[in-house]
């Protein structure tokens, strides 16, 4: 009998996760994503979109699926529903996990300048014009349209519909892993003198921000919010021994482990 197990996705390191149990034959695996990117990366086991209706809408559909265990392999920024995540199964009390890369460190000669969030961001930016790399969702870049004396480049999965309400505005449409050589050249060719980013961890994002350095450029950091009090693993080998160990416990007695 396969025991239903629910994925919430929209990262690599849940797709990798994913693709690592869609041949288990003891599992049903399902990966939820939130349905806000218009054209998502294609997933190797079933999908279903949108949202849950709150941490009671999740609750029903963990009950009603019998679901086995969660894996919050959520972006780190999405905030929301990994407080919905851990009010559902503390509430049904089905096993949480928390599957996310540890945030970026600053080096020495990063020049970052950390915020709260994009408001504080667009305010980090100062009163002179100044050619700015917004590499934010496109949920985020609105935020901008406050500070409309500086030129923006906007780099997204998905175009920016409408368009900022901004004078100075370019869209460059593009899904990762980029390369430190790549963001360099990009950053050159477009004049950028800061960034605004995420601390998403990880290596699929990171060029921009060793182009930063490597180019003695600014980056305005949106600072990670606080995490759920959930147990946590950064990798999938980790996300798998907790999974088989919540599952599978008799079997791992038997082995000694």
């Amino acid at each position: 009998m396969r025991r239903p197990v629910l994925i919430l996705g929209g990262t690599r390191d849940a797709r990798q996760l994913a693709a690592r149990l869609a041949d288990r034959d003891d599992l049903s695996v399902l990966l939820s994503l939130a349905g806000r990117t218009e054209n998502p990366a294609p997933q190797p086991v079933p999908v279903r979109s949108g949202g849950f209706g709150g941490a009671e809408g999740l609750a029903d559909f963990l009950r009603a699926q019998g679901t086995s265990a969660v894996i919050d392999a959520t972006h780190p920024y999405a905030a929301h529903i990994s407080r919905n995540a851990a009010l559902a199964c503390a509430a049904t009390d089905v096993p949480l996990l928390a599957l996310g890369r540890p945030a970026w460190e600053a080096q020495a000669g990063d020049r970052w300048h950390e915020v709260k969030d994009v408001a504080a961001a667009a305010n980090a930016l100062g009163t002179a014009p100044r050619r700015v790399f917004l590499a934010l969702g496109r949920n985020e870049v609105r935020a901008f349209e406050a500070a409309p004396q500086h030129a923006y480049l906007v780099r997204s999965v998905d175009p920016i519909t409408p368009p900022l309400a901004v004078p100075d505005a370019e869209y460059v449409l593009a899904r990762g892993p980029f390369s430190e050589a790549d963001d360099r050249a990009l950053l050159a060719r477009h004049g950028i003198e800061i960034i605004v980013a995420k601390n998403s961890g990880g290596s699929a994002t990171y060029g921009k921000i060793a182009a930063a350095r490597a180019l003695g450029i600014e980056v305005v950091m949106l600072r990670r919010p606080p995490v759920q009090d959930v147990p946590r693993v950064s990798d999938a080998d980790a996300a798998l021994a907790w999974l088989d160990a919540c599952l599978h416990p008799a079997a791992r007695a038997e082995r000694g482990e």
